[in-house]
């Protein structure tokens, strides 16, 4: 087997966490790829790397210890020299952008599984370092802003005028989740933030408003609620002509799904600061319901438009069963590694992951999990 200096050598920070093994396991099926597994445990990236399948059996992995706060990492990562770097070690919401500048400085492709609005839409400002380094920083290659922003411009395609855009996830509630997962939720649970409604800019309450979405069987109806996302900036500017553009994230248990409601009102009427610092005991209290529900989840995205005159609905819907969900905001990060391995990315610069890849690019790392999708 070709050693991994000969392959194309991809650097998963986080690659033993809750998304970074997803995405670790997505690389491998990606013939000539060099999986080096990062994280301040080597033991832990080592054992990953060494749990890594292959469907051909054509992967090299390695796992190394990696602490991205180090004052050296630029160095390291020198050492280290991969062609691309994937950051999964979120929240994002918190972060700034050292590791997109170490990849910038040592030269390397930069891809990240970013949903904090702020840390997606304003990855720009290293636009101008990313071009001369002559390297393609992305930010934003997961559900949101990749994978809805590619759902609608596949469904909207034909559209000669879209007037609104509603895209919400409901996992299911025996899917595994992460604590980093939940402190991002909770960052936007009872905050303000700006929407797109009725043709102007607004301000709603994340997790307050429920409302009711029936998704294909088996998962059937669920509720969401308003959460703050990238899409909610970028699409109204792709999109100038929506007078509605929306986020809803759910809960399958409806329970708890009011019960996130109710921490919102806390929040937004000062009783509670921010319920971040709260995640630990809120993770474990709702682990108590893991028996119930399904692992089964679903997402949604809807554009309303006219074409021909005609006023025109368009659905599509991705159900993830079997616990695949998580699954979901990997793929387009594989999508963008595979594309950057293959060499059919020319741009250059730092910018949203949006409008890059399209959705068959994205939906066919889905490949061998229990993840499909039904357009009405």
């Amino acid at each position: 087997m070709a050693d991994g200096m000969e392959r194309f050598r991809v650097l998963v920070i986080g690659g033993y966490g809750f998304f970074g093994r997803r995405l670790a396991n997505r690389l491998a099926r990606i013939a000539g790829i060099h999986v080096i597994v990062a994280g301040r445990d080597a033991a832990k990236a080592q054992a990953m790397a060494a749990s890594l399948l292959s469907p051909g059996g054509d992967i090299t992995s390695e796992g190394i210890a990696l602490d991205i706060d180090a004052a050296d990492v630029v160095t390291r990562l020198r050492a280290i020299a991969p062609a691309v770097i994937a950051h999964t070690g979120g929240p994002f919401q918190s972060q700034d952008y050292r590791v997109a500048e170490a990849a910038i400085a040592i030269g390397a492709h930069y891809v990240d599984l970013a949903d904090g609005r702020r840390f997606v839409c304003d990855i720009g400002r290293l636009d101008a370092a990313a071009s001369a380094a002559g390297v393609l920083v992305v930010s934003g290659a997961s559900s949101v802003p990749a994978l809805s922003g590619a759902a609608v411009e596949r469904i909207a395609a034909d559209l000669d005028h879209v007037d609104a855009i509603d895209i919400g996830i409901n996992p299911g509630n025996r899917t595994e989740r992460g604590l980093a997962t939940v402190r991002a939720i909770l960052g936007y649970c009872g905050s303000t933030f700006d929407v797109r409604r009725d043709a102007r800019v607004q301000h709603t309450t994340g997790w307050l408003r429920p409302r009711r979405v029936t998704y294909p069987a088996p998962v059937g109806p669920r509720y969401v609620s308003d959460c703050d996302v990238p899409d909610l900036e970028l699409l109204p500017s792709r999109y100038p002509s929506a007078r509605d553009v929306s986020f809803g994230g759910g809960l399958e248990l409806t329970v708890l799904h009011w019960g996130m409601s109710v921490l919102a009102w806390l929040r937004h009427v000062g009783v509670v600061r921010d319920w971040r610092r709260h995640a630990g005991w809120l993770k474990r209290a709702s682990d108590l319901f893991l028996p119930l529900g399904t692992a089964g989840g679903a997402m949604h995205v809807v554009v309303r438009g006219r074409t021909g005159g005609m006023a025109v609905e368009r659905r599509w819907f991705l159900v993830a069963l079997d616990g695949d969900g998580p699954y979901v905001p990997t793929l387009a990060a594989a999508a963008m590694v595979r594309a950057m391995k293959e060499g059919r990315l020319a741009r250059r610069g730092a910018m949203p992951c949006l409008g890059m890849l399209s959705l068959d690019d994205i939906l066919a790392e889905s490949h061998g999990l229990a993840i499909d999708t039904v357009g009405l």
